[in-house]
């Protein structure tokens, strides 16, 4: 009996003792993470969260409830975070201006003075004009971290293939967007105003509407006077395990070879920069272009079995702060380049992804400098 009990006590000495080498809860941020999403997203639909894993449960979601299952295992018990909503098809000034009013009501009532920004898509140029609204409104940078993830900061090609379509097509188009985005938000959404977004240069100028990427990252630059530290996560991937819809859109349609070099677009495909030539390397995401992406640093995503995964900032690719401005290693390098699709990093089947893991080291990471 004695021997059992000294055999069963050392047991539970060894495992407080190794626990803390093998724990893999990611730590708390000081300050809420605020999720804001992508063009035609949304919040939750019928219980699949926009931000989750491939059985759409939340990334963030911590198993603080008694025998939760559906959690992420990963994320401390007491992190604070808040999934914002806009009008999934809109230009970034209408939703960059939802971001702020809905991240406004957050802290009103979080009691929050300070929150960081994870922005998806469309969601990383929205986050940079909530940033200074929330600057002019409080009279203090409110925003910590402003990480855009696969963000189009200087166009995308598939925006412009889009619009040349013509009229006709394109208002097609334009009313199955409307439908969608009425279903799963309500009136407001205009189809082909989100994709001028996306648009470098000023796609129309008979509209009466200065629009695109260009004049906008002029008005809602990166700034550090509203953003703490702007970074970015870049995803490419070269179509080997590609979601069968981007890799269509990638080879069938137009290719974006989005990892040249130019002050403008130079070869008017609607994003700033032009080709290599090489059409079929791992130079975007079926989306967005290496040489759209960056804002700020780069961050890099490392995986690690049995640890936690690690995300690292990089400054070997230099620091991006004028948008309309990179140079030409922020635009070319694939280097710091997490190997997934647009979609795959926000948990849209099929893909090998571990979404859960892939956001715990990001917090952990924004914890870990002090945010």
């Amino acid at each position: 009996m004695k021997r059992t009990l000294a055999l069963l006590l050392s047991c539970v000495v060894v495992g407080a003792l190794a626990a803390p080498a093998t724990a893999r809860d990611a730590d708390k941020t000081r300050y809420p993470i605020v999720f804001a999403h992508g063009m035609a997203g949304f919040d939750d639909i019928l219980g699949y969260d926009y931000w989750g894993d491939d059985w759409g449960v939340f990334v963030l979601d911590p198993c603080d409830k008694f025998l939760e299952i559906s959690c992420n295992r990963d994320i401390n018990k007491r992190q604070k975070s808040f999934v914002a909503s806009v009008t999934p098809l809109q230009s970034s000034e209408q939703r960059g201006y939802e971001l702020y009013q809905d991240i406004l009501g957050y802290m009103a009532s979080s009691g929050s003075s300070y929150v960081n920004i994870v922005g998806h898509s469309q969601g990383g140029l929205d986050l940079r004009k909530a940033a200074k609204l929330l600057y002019q409104n409080k009279g203090y940078r409110v925003v910590k971290f402003g990480i855009s993830l696969s963000s189009p900061h200087r166009g995308s090609p598939i925006a412009k293939y889009i619009l040349d379509l013509g009229p006709g097509v394109v208002s097609v188009l334009n009313a199955l967007a409307n439908f969608y985005g009425s279903v799963v938000y309500g009136p407001g959404n205009d189809g082909v105003a989100a994709l001028k977004q996306f648009v470098f240069d000023d796609y129309d100028s008979s509209d009466g509407l200065s629009t695109g990427t260009k004049v906008f990252n002029q008005a809602w630059p990166r700034s550090a006077t509203y953003i703490a530290r702007a970074r970015s996560i870049i995803t490419a991937q070269d179509g080997l395990s590609m979601n069968p819809a981007l890799y269509l859109i990638q080879q069938g349609f137009t290719n974006i070879d989005g990892d040249g070099y130019a002050s403008y677009d130079a070869n008017g495909d609607g994003a700033m920069g032009t080709g290599d030539g090489a059409l079929n390397d791992d130079d975007d995401d079926g989306l967005v272009g290496i040489n759209s992406a960056q804002m700020g640093y780069r961050l890099d995503y490392v995986e690690c079995w049995p640890c936690l995964d690690y995300v690292y900032q990089r400054t070997a690719t230099g620091f991006c702060g004028n948008l309309n401005a990179p140079t030409a290693t922020m635009m070319t390098s694939h280097s710091y380049v997490v190997p997934q699709d647009h979609v795959d990093i926000i948990g849209v089947p099929p893909d090998t992804f571990d979404e859960m893991e892939f956001y715990a080291a990001l917090t952990d990471f924004i914890a870990d400098s002090g945010y």
